[in-house]
């Protein structure tokens, strides 16, 4: 089967699943492949948490897997750390720097910067790493989400929600990584304060603390609570990086690489203002 003819297959049954109407299959061959694709994610970031069928979720994973092998795998060995650049700060020999998309990076486990619902962004297309993450990882993910909230939910009451630099750890399911550490970061509605930074802090050490307890190796870290969490950049690159750093420090021969992964070039500046 080519990967259209997969195409073909998961949005007619997403479609069907979601309640829509289709006179025939034609309906979405007749689409182009970027069409079909579009309508495909639309219908995943959509949909609520539920079972899929086990020939669909093979055929999505095979799909998926093989799109992210077309777009191109960086593995975390393939990056340079950053005392290649000169860089005199601690524990530089185990940090990285990487702008590109996380869901191609092939590491022990990513960070998504994730809402208090923790079940993935449900906004059609949108292009934050949440919805990103959850797009290419499958279906699965916002169901392993969702199970975990559940559970949480019977101990500490139905309105539950993550608190902010709790971390919560699944499969990553279609990635190239292992796991998916899931955290929410500070939100900043006006201005920054010094609790705002703490909580940011605490994202970084809490999530570096469920990696040493899940035996991880490599973690690629992205911008936490910046974009529309509205955390200034550069003041959230020095957090990250002094953090890291300063968890290293206490925590020997723990894990071999950390990743700072940035999408945007104002990001990357404001991490190599760090380095």
């Amino acid at each position: 089967m080519t990967q259209e003819e997969k195409l073909n297959l998961l949005t007619l049954w997403f479609l069907k699943d979601a309640g829509e109407s289709v006179k025939s299959s034609d309906e979405v061959r007749a689409l182009s492949y970027a069409e079909k694709w579009r309508l495909f994610r639309w219908l995943v970031n959509i949909r609520m948490p539920a079972p899929v069928d086990k020939a669909i979720l093979d055929v999505q994973d095979d799909y998926l897997k093989t799109r992210i092998e077309e777009d191109g795998i960086t593995d975390d060995d393939a990056l340079p750390t950053m005392n290649s650049c000169g860089s005199q700060i601690p524990h530089s020999d185990q940090m990285s720097l990487w702008q590109g998309d996380i869901t191609r990076l092939k590491v022990n486990a990513i960070v998504n910067a994730a809402n208090s619902q923790m079940l993935g962004c449900f906004v059609p297309m949108h292009l934050c790493i949440d919805n990103c993450i959850h797009t290419y990882a499958g279906v699965q993910l916002r169901q392993a989400c969702f199970e975990q909230m559940e559970m949480l939910r019977k101990q500490y009451g139905a309105h539950y929600q993550q608190p902010t630099a709790i971390p919560m750890i699944t499969d990553a399911y279609n990635l190239p990584c292992q796991k998916v550490i899931h955290i929410v970061g500070p939100i900043v509605e006006n201005e920054c304060t010094l609790a705002h930074e703490q909580k940011l802090a605490e994202c970084y050490r809490n999530t570096l603390e469920i990696c040493e307890e899940h035996h991880i190796q490599s973690v690629a870290f992205c911008c936490i609570s910046t974009g529309v969490f509205r955390f200034p950049e550069t003041r959230a690159a020095e957090i990250a990086v002094k953090t890291v750093s300063d968890w290293l420090s206490n925590h020997p021969n723990t894990l071999n690489r950390v990743i700072f992964n940035v999408f945007k070039d104002k990001d990357k500046r404001c991490y190599e203002q760090q380095f």
